[in-house]
């Protein structure tokens, strides 16, 4: 059994086993923070994906999607401020030349005392990190890491270099001469595609303030060290949300849609306590108000979601650097202005990974009379890659036949899987293992009166229904 302390390993390693998540380029010993969604991982990324988009798009009637390229003019990332800004602090050690990102050094190190028990040294270990980063003050960022005899995994010295910048946007060109390329970039954020197509949306859709864009699409980031599973990738997906509003109203918007982004949270089955929200402690200059929906993983309270109330900065750079004008006519104030905005930024492969660590459990379900145990994945019956398994319970006497039918008919409304081979409780545990919500066996019983015995993952309570009713109790479940 796995314990708190060994559960993202094991989360980890069960992706694998049943086709969640690998490793990308595995067969060449992999490319490292970049992963591949095997047959199942791709169809609970897909749901997670598309209850978003609905919750945006089609459930707010101010806020429509769009899909904008990855390769975009690079004047776009001087007026967004990724080239000159785009930067984390990164220190080396210069016996084993390994690199690290200087936030990240110093939690791994945090993390320690945590285990020790040295609570209070933790809290202020982190406090004054973040007060260091506040500042980028890399001066004291360095000290704090010598005076914390703070060491090197790798060659266990504490040997370090000074603390500098690195830029974290991929580079590439544009051309099918090299000699005549222009540099671009692989888009560090999907938000810019948004921006730059604010005017473009906002009139062909003839959009009133306040209206939001939404947009899911991969976004690329060259981090110093990608690390903890799918939570840091170097090419990973973002769901993003840009929502214009009225200048002056903005901190109204920005509580509004932190209220709102916890009710999805909320919504997906998890409890309350095991979110928070943290807020910035370090805003962007051009920010009024920034923070965190943190979520409690099994390695600790992690970032899944940022909401940030950005005020007109991001037009504002646009119509600078384009000389096109980035503003809205307000009839009703009679007004021209550069509407403001408030940002709802969710990382999907983190949402996975939160789905994976909410949903994973191991139980013992020994008696008295015999040892046993199952893996389950306690997904939400609409995220769930399965919704149904059809098990005939034997491979003759026309079983099969009825199962293929229930299957027909299912497989137009929700993902459904058949199998008959091996015992039918070996069959349960690997519908368990999947995270697969419900399971009909197909028996000699059902010839006779066409009824199927359902299961259920959660309860592994089982029952008699009509085949009649299983598409209505399954439809069901996914609309919770």
């Amino acid at each position: 059994m796995a314990t708190d302390n060994n559960k993202f390993q094991a989360i980890i390693s069960h992706c694998k086993e049943y086709g969640f998540i690998f490793q990308s380029s595995e067969i060449y010993d992999g490319l490292s923070a970049v992963y591949d969604y095997g047959q199942n991982g791709s169809e609970l990324k897909r749901n997670i994906r598309d209850y978003w988009w609905r919750s945006m798009t089609q459930f707010h009637e101010n806020i429509v999607g769009i899909d904008a390229a990855i390769f975009m003019h690079p004047t776009t990332w001087k007026a967004s401020g990724h080239v000159d800004n785009f930067s984390d602090p990164m220190i080396d050690n210069k016996d084993s030349k390994k690199r690290y990102r200087v936030d990240h050094l110093i939690e791994a190190h945090a993390e320690k005392l945590a285990l020790e028990g040295k609570k209070e040294q933790e809290a202020a270990l982190l406090q004054s990190m973040d007060n260091l980063l506040a500042k980028d003050d890399f001066d004291g960022l360095k000290k704090l890491i010598e005076d914390n005899n703070i060491k090197c995994s790798v060659s266990g010295t504490a040997n370090w270099t000074d603390v500098r910048q690195f830029n974290l946007m991929f580079s590439t060109q544009l051309g099918s001469v090299s000699d005549e390329a222009n540099e671009i970039y692989l888009r560090p954020e999907t938000a810019q595609g948004i921006f730059v197509n604010f005017l473009n949306v906002q009139k062909t859709g003839r959009m009133k303030i306040p209206f939001g864009i939404a947009q899911v699409g991969k976004a690329f980031r060259n981090e110093i060290v990608a690390r903890q599973f799918i939570f840091r990738m170097r090419e990973f997906e973002q769901m993003e949300m840009q929502f214009f509003v009225r200048p002056g109203t903005q901190k109204e918007w920005y509580e509004y849609w932190k209220a709102e982004r916890m009710k999805w949270h909320l919504s997906l089955g998890i409890s309350a306590d095991k979110y928070r929200f943290h807020d910035h402690v370090k805003l962007a200059f051009y920010a009024d108000a920034a923070c965190d929906i943190e979520y409690d993983f099994p390695i600790g309270f992690k970032e899944v979601e940022g909401i940030h109330s950005r005020t007109d900065h991001d037009l504002s750079r646009h119509q600078e650097f384009s000389k096109k004008k980035m503003q809205y006519f307000d009839t009703e104030i009679n007004q021209n202005y550069i509407p403001y905005v408030i940002e709802t930024s969710i990382g999907l492969d983190r949402t996975v990974l939160m789905v994976l660590s909410e949903a994973y459990a191991e139980e013992d379900l020994s008696t008295a009379d015999k040892q046993d145990s199952r893996v389950v994945l306690r997904f939400p019956a609409k995220l769930a890659p399965i919704k149904l398994a059809v098990l005939p319970l034997t491979k003759k006497d026309g079983l099969p036949e009825i199962a293929r039918e229930i299957m027909d008919t299912c497989k137009k409304s929700f993902r459904c899987f058949y199998e008959e081979k091996d015992a039918i409780g070996k069959r349960y545990r690997r519908m368990d293992a999947l995270g697969t919500p419900f399971c009909v066996t197909v028996d000699h019983q059902t010839k006779e009166d066409n009824t199927v015995t359902i299961r259920y993952r959660d309860s592994m309570q089982q029952e008699r229904i009509p085949i009649a009713e299983i598409s209505r109790i399954i439809n069901e479940a996914i609309d919770q």
